[in-house]
């Protein structure tokens, strides 16, 4: 039953992240331009260490579309995979906690140098601008007070996190 269940999440899981990718990109003209130019090309995330007692993660794989945004490959094996991300996600708490505070994670790069280069600049460069879809969507008031309650609600999120982290440094046992 709970493998049922995966694999219905999996999908609908992946499509979000997907959605989501999307926003990002075509928010910014810049990165759906410098991707226009892989149309067709495929890129892979790859989440290395993944901890066993945790469901494994959907298969990641996207191609570049003419327009410059990304479409899930789903679980086609023989989608094209010119470039391979690798994220290291052996402690999803704290990866989770490093990216809710803004930061870049650590990744790794491989394939096509054009498109890596490209891959790398979008990484260093796009946010997802969620204040302004705030405001787009309630107006600039309650957008304000959505982002301060927001803003709180992360910063508790990323205390816990990070306490958990520590707890969990401190609780692991040492080799001699």
């Amino acid at each position: 039953m709970l493998h049922s269940l995966q694999a219905l999440l999996e999908p609908a899981l992946a499509e979000r992240l997907t959605l989501v990718l999307n926003h990002v990109l075509a928010a910014e003209p810049v990165a759906a331009e410098r991707l226009r130019a892989h149309a067709g090309r495929g890129v892979g995330l790859s989440l290395q260490g993944w901890p066993a007692l945790l469901p494994p993660p959907p298969r990641l794989a996207w191609r570049v579309t003419p327009a410059g945004l990304l479409e899930w490959c789903g679980r086609d094996e023989t989608a094209p995979r010119d470039l391979a991300v690798t994220l290291d996600a052996a402690n999803p708490a704290a990866l989770l906690a490093r990216m809710l505070a803004g930061e870049t994670p650590a990744v790794q790069i491989e394939g096509d140098a054009q498109l890596a280069g490209d891959v790398n600049w979008l990484l260093q460069n796009l946010r997802w601008d969620v204040a302004a879809d705030l405001e787009r969507v309630f107006g600039p008031t309650a957008a304000d007070l959505l982002r301060r309650v927001g803003g709180a609600v992360a910063a508790g999120v990323r205390a816990a996190v990070q306490g958990a982290v520590a707890l969990g440094e401190r609780l692991r046992p040492r080799g001699p």
